[in-house]
């Protein structure tokens, strides 16, 4: 073989190993860099199912060792009979410095698409009135997401139907980019804590594990920083207090 021959043959021997591991970084990194994306099969309350597709971006603050939280977060999917497509996102916030929840379940009752979702983290907790039992909840109305009070929350939305806890790790381990309502079903019944594995309507007692017991947040001079309604600071689930003391005091358009 000719020196030309070699170099020719030398260079699409090199291109050929350059395509292949980009090929492989391309298969396999979907799931390191950037965005992670995945379907789940969602079992809806009346035994019907939807495909909900999830992406989340990594890049908010992280312990030394763990990978990022999340940055940026989207579900989408089509409600059955009209084949609207619904699309909810959560993005970081400057006070948070990530995503504010972890989603736990969609679902649909009466043509009403519903989200329920889980604070992410004691900072968001607090944020968002220190719910308890410690769930957002979002119904679609219109054409954008709003939230309402848990007693909104259609009783027939009883369990927990979408991969809540690291959901990026848990898909990475089943080596899948298409989750089945079985799967989800395993992931949720081997959670621990009670207002994990089902929709609860009662308050949690605050224990170590459970959200509710979250730190308040304190100046240097360890005084509490939570509102006060009528001289009364409102440790737990201040939000919906203080909504109420804002209709009474202001009036309900104001």
């Amino acid at each position: 073989m000719s020196i030309p021959q070699r170099l020719r043959w030398l260079f699409y021997v090199s291109s050929l190993i350059v395509l292949v591991e980009l090929s492989a970084c391309a298969g396999a990194g979907a799931l390191s860099f950037g965005g992670e994306s995945w379907k789940e099969e969602v079992l809806l309350h009346d035994g019907s199912k939807i495909v909900v597709e999830r992406m989340v971006k990594r890049g908010g603050r992280h312990e030394v060792g763990q990978k990022p939280s999340f940055k940026d977060q989207r579900l989408r999917f089509t409600v059955p009979g009209n084949n609207q497509t619904i699309t909810w996102e959560d993005h970081a916030s400057s006070d948070l410095g990530q995503a504010n929840f972890l989603p736990m379940a969609v679902d649909i009752v009466r043509g009403v698409p519903y989200l329920l979702a889980h604070p992410m983290g004691c900072p968001s907790y607090n944020k968002w009135g220190r719910p308890n039992p410690p769930y957002v909840i979002f119904q679609y109305q219109g054409s954008e997401w709003k939230r309402v009070p848990l007693q909104e929350l259609p009783r027939e939305i009883t369990t927990p139907n979408v991969i809540f806890s690291m959901p990026g790790v848990v898909v990475e381990k089943f080596g899948k980019r298409f989750i089945t309502a079985g799967m989800i079903k395993g992931v949720i019944d081997g959670y621990q804590q009670p207002e994990f594995k089902t929709i609860l309507r009662e308050e949690v007692q605050p224990n170590r594990d459970s959200q509710t017991s979250c730190a308040i947040p304190s100046t240097v001079a360890a005084q509490l920083i939570v509102p006060e309604i009528d001289g009364r600071p409102l440790h737990y689930n201040w939000w919906p207090l203080a909504s109420e003391w804002l209709e009474r005091t202001y009036g309900k358009n104001k």
